[in-house]
């Protein structure tokens, strides 16, 4: 499997497209209050890292989640378009977004500590808490 895929998307009515050659294959599953708010159910996202060219700019707004991180949607459609690190300029785009069928392993799991008992995976996944999260995370 390579260690990044070249993939593109659209917004539902096409006004935000994206593209990046360095998809990550391993997409991962976000269980905290905030991406469960914003999407209904856990966040499934890839990373993307910096390389994420966007036509239709103009069409997207941007929420302050934190102090750290961004939202971002299309303000025609309300599409989820990507959960975005500031000072590490990383973006994390929801799997759905791109037109991508294989390719890609469901590999890990964060915030599993704040995951409702209501819904569950079958994946054998690396599960992280929103403690381990922060830890790893705030040596960067």
């Amino acid at each position: 499997m390579s260690d990044t895929l070249t993939v593109t998307g659209q917004c539902l009515c096409g006004a935000v497209s994206m593209s990046t050659g360095s998809m990550s294959p391993s997409m991962g599953a976000c269980h905290c209050s905030m991406c469960r708010t914003w999407t209904g159910g856990p966040l499934l996202a890839v990373d993307c890292a910096a390389d994420l060219q966007i036509s239709g700019a103009e069409y997207i707004s941007r929420f302050q989640s934190s102090d750290w991180a961004e939202r971002g949607f299309c303000s025609q459609c309300g599409t989820h378009l990507f959960y975005h690190l500031k000072q590490q300029d990383q973006y994390i785009v929801p799997i759905g977004f791109f037109a991508v069928d294989e390719g890609v392993t469901f590999s890990h799991q964060v915030f599993i500590d704040e995951k409702p008992e209501y819904y569950s995976f079958a994946n054998v996944t690396k599960d992280m808490t929103g403690a381990e999260v922060f830890a790893l995370y705030a040596s960067e």
